[in-house]
């Protein structure tokens, strides 16, 4: 179905998801790409384009704010058709916006992903929403490199980073140890270019961790992925980052909510301890994500790394350690609902308003509230996508 963004949408029969409740008979107005109310029961609005949700969920969209990839494509495979294949693929799962995310690799090749960023964004008009990069790396601990490259990594040189910032300001998020050395420094100095640091593929401790957080890096990415816990040196016992993540109230958490990075006992415990508005849902998928591959290969063509598809999750060919996801947005969703027995209301707070609070923009995204953008998807039950709406057009329609 085509919609005409400059007129009234009317979407209705539908359970509302809204900040605070779920309204059991709910209609949404849409007009200019912006939501103009949310009200109960089925409004009369004369000359509307009507939209009729057949009694399934209404829901503000899903904010996927750590994704490398889907359909086929990696972003680092450094095309425009790469970035929009990626964009249309998890669109059809109910991500309306999401952060593209690099792997640790040569500076020559991240420049290219940046530069390859700015052109897809413009032809950007049938998928998710592009919401500026993420770089995952190369600042990390060898130790808890995962599956990203040990060739790459290193310690953050300023004179490289600060070379990168000045080119671009498209980067929103970087991810480091902060344990390494100039990490702070390097901490610092993204914060005061309004860039979020997270902590990532770390071997710090709690002292480490406390620092760092008061330097700027406020997210734990992929909490007990790539990340220390309880560690030992000699006769006595140190808390990880986990532990870290848990005791510093301010600091938010990320979670690959596949079921098999965290199984439900891991899910449970985060959002026990952490709760739906510390908690943002991410897919950290790669690029088999939305195929049936066996076989797939982890960053780019050129220099990614092969990987294997087994137990719905990407592995290196060795079974060492996972490798990346391979799961949707509304798939996390689904899976705390029935793995962590989380409300439906709080699972789609996790996977929308609390992603868009950590990258600040939730005065624009993550809800379904008058004046923000008309991000809107719509499910059922078993929270299969029926219907996607970015700013106002629909983008996907079962």
């Amino acid at each position: 179905m085509q919609t005409d963004q400059t007129a009234t949408i009317k979407i209705f029969n539908g359970k509302v998801i809204t900040p605070s409740c779920i309204i059991g008979n709910g209609t949404v107005l849409v007009t200019d790409g912006k939501i103009r109310e949310v009200s109960e029961g089925n409004i009369d609005v004369p000359g509307a384009t009507e939209i009729d949700a057949k009694g399934e969920y209404i829901s503000p969209g899903f904010i996927d704010i750590h994704i490398h990839g889907g359909g086929g494509y990696d972003f680092m495979d450094n095309t425009v058709e790469a970035f929009l294949g990626i964009a249309n693929i998890h669109a059809k799962y109910g991500t309306t916006a999401m952060l593209p995310t690099t792997l640790t690799s040569s500076k020559e090749d991240l420049l290219e992903t940046l530069k390859i960023y700015e052109l897809a964004d413009k032809q950007n008009f049938t998928g998710a929403q592009f919401m500026g990069m993420h770089l995952e790396g190369p600042y990390f601990a060898v130790n808890q490199c995962g599956a990203q490259d040990p060739r790459y990594i290193r310690d953050p040189d300023p004179h490289e980073y600060k070379e990168i910032l000045e080119g671009t300001s498209i980067i929103k998020r970087w991810s480091a140890a902060p344990e390494l050395k100039g990490a702070i420094d390097f901490g610092r100095y993204v914060t005061s270019k309004g860039i979020l640091a997270a902590i990532a593929h770390t071997d710090a401790i709690y002292e480490e961790v406390a620092e760092a957080f008061a330097n700027g890096y406020t997210l734990a990415t992929h909490l007990y992925s790539g990340m220390s816990g309880v560690t030992r040196r000699n006769a006595f016992r140190y808390a990880g980052v986990i532990e870290s993540a848990y005791l510093i109230d301010g600091m938010d958490v990320e979670i690959i909510a596949d079921g098999i990075h965290l199984p439900p006992p891991l899910l449970k415990l985060v959002y026990k301890i952490k709760g739906p508005d510390k908690t943002a849902l991410i897919t950290d998928a790669m690029r088999a994500a939305g195929t049936s591959a066996k076989e797939s290969v982890l960053g780019s063509f050129k220099s990614g790394l092969k990987v294997i598809i087994e137990d719905d999750v990407a592995k290196l060919p060795d079974r060492s350690c996972f490798a990346g996801s391979v799961a949707t947005t509304n798939r996390l969703v689904w899976n705390m609902v029935t793995m962590a027995d989380v409300p439906l209301l709080e699972a789609v707070q996790m996977a929308s308003a609390t992603p868009a609070t950590v990258m600040k923009i939730a005065d624009k995204k993550g809800s379904l509230e008058a004046r923000k953008d008309a991000d809107i998807v719509i499910f059922d039950s078993d929270i299969n996508v029926a219907m996607t709406m970015i700013k106002g057009k629909i983008v996907y329609a079962k």
